[in-house]
């Protein structure tokens, strides 16, 4: 019989024989969950986690940040691991198993995961320039006496004698944007002008550490997260110390998880809870797919996915008391509230406000070296795991043309993500990196992870998925897990991308008004991912012969094929 547009109920398929698809393995079942740790705790855990929690009801905000967790993060987690191990393959061929209609999903995620890496790598750049930077006795962006300085430019951390204006601009705020970025040169995004070599030079340092790591596959990365995915936790042990041991620490420990109980009423907060959980995780990326696939395959990936997912969101609350103690301090020096010193979001928080702090401690170059350091190993690993996301998608989906390729394969992708990125590093880059980071991985991929959640359990069949489980576990999903698979985590999905939808805030970075052009560009990136769902369902359907309904079993009695996996 043709393949259909989507298969029925009969007995799941097996996995590959290893025998005739031979496939690498981890080394160290820690290779794996070091992997899955490094991918999901990223920069966003750091940045992110701490100004949503704040702004959003302080230590109220973990209610619906737990529960969003618990009825929607963690379960797609899971279910993409299980998926992964079962099925033994990348984010595109898996879909000739589960639904062929679907198969569009592959694509998309393979798009999304070159869109992040055009500018997540970036940032990292940004993060090894400041790390270089670092290596003198006195930082760079401690004082205003420097040649990219202006004469608004002033340094009042601990100054009483000191007069701020809306026009004055902290030595760290400068050297950010006028030495790292030089933003001045630039007139918007219809004049980002020329291409910052010092940028480029470290973000060809980056894709050639990124290169070395992935070239081997699993063998040669789940060597170097050992390192990429534990020095974070050490970092951050030290910066939590050294934090709660300045003055008015304190004040930045009550700000961060002081509840404002008024905030759960509010809508918005269960959004931002719901898209950061998801975020977070990172589920619907094609990455748990691909890692778990290289699992042997009875490897209890159930407790992998509650040992990883809980190691995430406890990275992300621990963020929060690093981050804070250092803005309570800031606020004790300039005499101010937390809240007028905790205004920054995104990498701002990171390139200006915590380099701020950290200039003006005693042992400031150290704290400033193993600070930027973190920041560098924490992007490494999620680009490690999303660029294997692709890797693992293309090499499974196409074996006879890149089987004993890899290296080739790995370079030419590299090479086109170098490319790619070429646009953010120039003086205007910072404004690309802000539309890429809006619209890239935006609602595309909420939307994207929202139609996979459905064609797994309501066309492959919640059924059939639970078997597989059984069949790797030796025991069957729980009730509460295939509640949320077919309805609580969809819901809460087409919840955030629907408000998400509605609720589309003007875009701003430093003083620019993103113009109207830019935000139409934007959504037609986010659109260019989801855009192969549709037209590869439609190809499909044209292509495939025979009608719409399929023979289920050798009697007559037909179901239409829409409803395959809930036969």
């Amino acid at each position: 019989m043709a393949e259909q547009p989507c298969l029925g109920p009969p007995a799941s398929p097996a996995p590959p024989n290893p025998r005739t698809h031979p496939r690498d393995k981890w080394s160290k079942k820690m290779d794996f969950l070091l992997s899955v740790v490094g991918f999901a705790v990223d920069l966003g855990n750091v940045w992110r986690f701490p100004y949503i929690c704040y702004q959003n009801g302080g230590g109220a905000f973990l209610i619906p940040y737990t529960l969003m967790a618990v009825f929607g993060g963690v379960p797609l987690f899971y279910m993409e691991l299980a998926l992964g191990q079962f099925h033994r393959t990348g984010a595109i061929p898996i879909w000739k198993r589960i639904c062929p209609i679907f198969k569009g999903i592959g694509f998309a995620i393979c798009i999304i995961g070159l869109y992040v890496s055009f500018y997540y790598n970036t940032i990292i750049a940004w993060a090894l320039y400041y790390f270089y930077s670092s290596f003198s006795g006195t930082l760079p962006w401690a004082s205003c006496d420097n040649p990219w300085n202006t004469p608004d430019c002033t340094n009042y951390f601990g100054k009483s004698n000191v007069t701020w204006t809306n026009f004055s601009r902290s030595p760290a705020e400068e050297f950010y944007t006028r030495k790292v970025l030089e933003i001045q040169k630039s007139g918007g995004l219809h004049d980002i002008g020329g291409i910052r070599w010092q940028l480029l030079l470290c973000l060809f340092l980056i894709f050639t550490i990124v290169y070395f790591s992935l070239w081997k596959g699993v063998k040669t990365s789940g060597k170097v997260v050992w390192v990429t995915a534990t020095l974070p936790y050490v970092v951050l042990l030290i910066l939590l110390i050294r934090g709660a041991t300045l003055p008015g620490a304190w004040r930045g420990v009550v700000f961060y998880l002081r509840p404002d109980w008024s905030k759960l009423l509010s809508t918005a907060v269960w959004v931002d809870a719901a898209a950061q959980i998801f975020f977070s995780l990172g589920p619907g990326f094609g990455v748990l797919l691909a890692l778990a696939s290289y699992n042997h395959f009875h490897n209890n990936c159930y407790r992998d996915a509650l040992v990883t997912s809980a190691v995430n969101c406890l990275t992300s609350f621990l963020s929060g008391f690093v981050i804070f103690t250092v803005l309570g301090y800031m606020a004790e020096m300039r005499d101010v509230e937390v809240e007028d010193v905790a205004r920054d979001k995104g990498p701002s928080l990171l390139f200006i406000t915590y380099p701020e702090a950290i200039a003006n401690m005693v042992g400031s170059t150290f704290f400033a070296i193993i600070f930027f350091l973190m920041m560098i190993t924490l992007g490494l690993d999620s680009t490690f795991g999303g660029l294997e996301a692709v890797i693992t998608a293309v090499m499974d989906e196409y074996p006879q043309l890149l089987a004993g390729r890899r290296e080739l394969f790995v370079l030419a992708l590299i090479t086109v993500c170098f490319l790619g990125s070429l646009s953010t590093l120039t003086y205007g880059g910072a404004y690309v990196v802000k539309l890429l980071e809006e619209f890239g991985a935006g609602c595309s991929i909420l939307a994207v992870v929202l139609l996979e959640t459905i064609a797994v359990s309501w066309f492959y069949g919640i059924q059939r998925f639970s078997h597989d489980v059984k069949a790797m576990l030796g025991f069957t999903p729980g009730l509460f897990w295939k509640l949320c698979w077919v309805a609580i985590s969809p819901a809460l999905l087409a919840f955030i991308v629907i408000s998400s939808l509605l609720d589309q805030p003007p875009l701003t970075l430093f003083d620019y008004q993103y113009p109207e052009w830019s935000i139409s560009a934007g959504f037609l990136i986010g659109a260019s991912s989801f855009i192969c769902i549709p037209l590869y369902t439609v190809y499909k359907l044209v292509w495939t012969p025979g009608s719409l309904k399929q023979v289920r079993t050798g009697q007559e009695r037909t179901t239409p094929w829409l409803l395959g996996g809930l036969g």
